[in-house]
């Protein structure tokens, strides 16, 4: 249930951020630029990823498998990573204090969709603990 809810909570805010570009874009180019950068990430996760192994919920799948090639032996959560990115770029287009807040929201529900998300790896397999070891969270060499 708890994973429902995050993953509610994100879409209904990225929704919210989309519904800001109503009111006037400020920063086409330089938003565009971040928002393509945060597809590019999302789509090299995608590609490296094991096929039915893709879930949009921080849920473990029952028969899958870590992921540590690829983009994945740099960052452990590239696909949050895109989303985070991409939004950034959203939130930079139609700039305004309301797009910030919801913008500092979804960092949040994504913090801690990801937090879950890596405690139920933890439970699943015993190489996740070394898998931390050698990757960050979210950008690589850094965090």
């Amino acid at each position: 249930m708890k994973s429902k809810i995050l993953v509610f909570l994100q879409f209904f805010i990225i929704f919210l951020l989309f519904i800001t570009l109503f009111r006037g874009i400020v920063y086409f180019w330089s938003a565009l630029i971040i928002f393509i950068i945060g597809v590019i990430i999302g789509i090299k996760a995608i590609r490296t990823h094991k096929e039915g192994n893709f879930n949009i919920r921080p849920d473990i799948k029952e028969e899958c498998e870590l992921v540590t090639d690829g983009i994945y032996a740099y960052i452990r959560h590239p696909m949050y990573l895109s989303v985070i990115v991409m939004m950034f770029g959203v939130m930079l287009a139609a700039l305004s204090l309301y797009g910030v807040i919801l913008y500092i929201l979804l960092l949040m529900v994504m913090a801690a969709k990801l937090s879950y998300e890596e405690s139920l790896w933890c439970h699943h397999t015993k190489e996740y603990e070394e898998y931390k070891k050698k990757t960050k969270r979210l950008i690589p060499f850094l965090f």
